[in-house]
């Protein structure tokens, strides 16, 4: 099919992109990388009167560290934050769930903040950005403001941005040196996750003990969710079989999955267990 008519828009700097959006009401659309809403677009299931094109604007790319925490500007491609030496080094999560995003073309079009706004329950980023305890600036006609990940996506494709604002970039705090895995479990390969799993942790290399953890669920409910249950079982222990596995089994705890002709609720309890230890047992070696 074929999109309804829009006005097309292409600032080429943020502050220009922010007056568009004002000017061009509430119906208006920001698009980034394009990867979800041109779909939505052609099956008409949105009409918007303009688009904001964000493409053109050059202070959106790219990462550069900040101190104890490194900045990735929304629009950088998720080829660019899987592969970028800062992300790999202070932001392993990151860097491997990236890998598992979609195919190679969409990793090279598609972007890091434009997954995060789009905000799908089983879209790959939004747990490992609550996870890594990253914090979104966001940029609207009465200036800049952060918001934290975990209060970020609010509902199912609903974020807290308000309709004139933009994601202009994601701060995530350094985890240099923690083991890291993205357990991802799907029908087909480059499809959703039905769920996933996103671990690092701080491990000490002398003992074995884990200091910290951070374990994000991605589709265990209508918005990413911390499983501090099991971060709870994990830290002060060391990493061994019987640790791994008892920790697992709190994952579904405080969570509330869906049922859809991918999995039931409880299939999805299921694996959020199983993929935990797998995701636990991965970044530590096991």
């Amino acid at each position: 099919m074929i999109p309804s008519k829009f006005d097309y828009l292409a600032p080429t700097t943020l502050a220009e992109a922010v007056s568009a959006l004002a000017d061009a009401g509430e119906d208006a659309k920001v698009i980034a990388g394009g990867q979800s809403l041109m779909p939505v677009l052609r099956l008409r299931l949105n009409s918007p009167s303009a688009l904001v094109d964000l493409g053109k604007i050059a202070e959106l790319r790219g990462v550069r560290e900040d101190g104890d925490a490194i900045v990735v500007g929304a629009m950088t491609t998720h080829h660019d934050v899987m592969t970028d030496p800062l992300v790999v080094q202070h932001a392993a999560l990151l860097s491997d769930a990236e890998q598992t995003v979609a195919d190679p073309q969409i990793r090279h079009r598609g972007t890091f903040g434009g997954s995060l706004a789009h905000a799908d329950p089983a879209g790959d980023l939004s747990s490992v950005a609550v996870a890594l305890d990253a914090t979104m600036t966001v940029v609207g006609p009465g200036g800049q403001r952060e918001v934290p990940a975990a209060e970020f996506f609010t509902d199912i494709f609903t974020t807290a941005l308000e309709p004139d604002e933009i994601l202009a970039s994601i701060r995530i705090p350094k985890h240099t040196g923690w083991a890291a895995h993205y357990e991802k479990f799907h029908r087909i390969a480059q499809s959703w996750s039905i769920i996933a799993v996103a671990v690092t942790l701080e491990v000490d290399d002398a003992g074995g003990t884990i200091r910290d953890a951070a374990v994000g669920l991605t589709n265990m409910g209508a918005v990413p969710i911390r499983a501090r249950a099991v971060e709870q079982a994990l830290v002060g222990q060391r990493a061994d079989a019987d640790v791994i596995r008892a920790a697992a089994e709190h994952a579904a705890e405080g969570t509330d999955p869906m049922s859809d002709p991918n999995a039931d609720s409880e299939y999805r309890t299921h694996l959020a267990k199983v993929l935990t230890r797998r995701a636990v047992v991965a970044a530590v070696g096991a």
